[in-house]
């Protein structure tokens, strides 16, 4: 699974994308962080067995603050969040949510799956796959498999439950009690492609940073 480096990485480049002209180290950072925060329920996953990818790794996390911040900024007469940080806090706010959905639940979700829609429906959906183009099938995509039959989901993109599903982790390499020589494995970037995105999602943030203090000092 992607580690939280690498999440935080593709956040970085994200944010620095998406926050234009309203970038700068504070605004980077609080992207990043609540991208980082989200796997902060590997450590509840410890106390409370199955919520790891689970209790935050769902679409709630972001859809629910997303509505909110829509209501109080485009349908309320006067907005809470414009009055006390204007646009750059809009800015903020709504390229937060973006990026934690992309750069963190919904590319776990892309890789060994998360439980999408906890705790309203208790299901882990691993969404892992390819698309492609072929000169014999055409176009073709695994990330969602359908059950011919029934016209659902299928069983090969469904992982299980809170009940019976685990993601192992340095910090809860089991979900029993580990034995006392277990391996913890603390991953930074498990393959080369992960490697060359970190190092470029953190290298465009440093580039950022740099540039803006060279603005503001001029």
């Amino acid at each position: 699974m992607p580690s939280t480096i690498v999440h935080v990485a593709i956040a970085g480049m994200m944010g620095a994308a998406l926050l234009g002209d309203r970038f700068d180290t504070k605004a980077i950072l609080i992207v990043m962080g609540a991208t980082a925060i989200i796997d902060l329920d590997t450590l509840i996953g410890i106390y409370v067995p199955g919520t790891h990818r689970a209790a935050f790794h769902n679409v709630w996390i972001v859809l629910v603050p997303a509505a909110l911040l829509l209501w109080d900024v485009k349908l309320r007469d006067r907005s809470f969040v414009l009055e006390r940080w204007g646009e750059y806090g809009y800015r903020v706010a709504w390229v937060t949510l973006v990026t934690v959905l992309f750069a963190h639940i919904l590319l776990d979700a892309f890789f060994n799956g998360v439980n999408l829609f906890w705790p309203v429906h208790d299901r882990f959906y691993d969404l892992s796959g390819t698309l492609l183009v072929t000169d014999q099938r055409g176009l073709v995509q695994t990330f969602v498999e359908i059950d011919s039959e029934t016209g659902g989901v299928d069983e090969s993109t469904v992982r299980g439950t809170t009940a019976d599903t685990h993601y192992s982790t340095g910090f809860d390499p089991t979900r029993d009690e580990p034995p006392a020589d277990v391996e913890r494995v603390f991953p930074i970037a498990a393959t080369g492609e992960r490697f060359v995105l970190t190092v470029a999602g953190f290298g465009t943030v440093l580039y950022r940073i740099v540039e803006t203090r060279r603005s503001d000092d001029e």
